[in-house]
């Protein structure tokens, strides 16, 4: 259960700044559906806005890496932080960005190999090799 109010429609149509920000979130996506996310950041109007902003910027305007990729960074990030509603959502948008059943199952063996690799790393405090540094 959310600890914040889940703006409706209704009341996002009554609040200009929020109304602008799902209607580009409708138009950008090309769907009517606005999730939850966005409607629990409506409580704040200027985050909402400048949150929606830095999405559009990284995760929707053409980069250097594909869709699918960005999408498989944030699920892996995701899961990284415990997020389940991100990891929930960006496993969908990934899917709908092409993600096969296969993929998504290497995609899962990588994260959990890492994240088990990263553990070990880390419990034993292994010095960077030089070979890694940037100079």
């Amino acid at each position: 259960m959310a600890t914040v109010k889940l703006w409706s429609d209704e009341e996002a149509a009554a609040h200009p700044q929020v109304k602008a920000v799902f209607d580009d979130i409708r138009a950008t996506r090309k769907s009517d559906f606005v999730n939850n996310f966005w409607r629990a950041l409506a409580n704040q109007p200027k985050l909402l806005e400048r949150t929606w902003a830095s999405v559009k910027q990284v995760m929707i305007e053409p980069g250097t890496l594909d869709p699918l990729t960005k999408e498989l960074v944030y699920i892996a990030v995701s899961a990284a932080n415990s997020c389940s509603y991100c990891v929930h959502s960006h496993t969908a948008a990934a899917r709908a960005k092409g993600l096969t059943d296969a993929q998504y199952a290497e995609f899962l063996a990588i994260v959990g190999m890492a994240a088990e690799t990263n553990n070990l790393a880390n419990a034993m405090q292994i010095p960077v090799d030089r070979e890694f540094t940037v100079e």
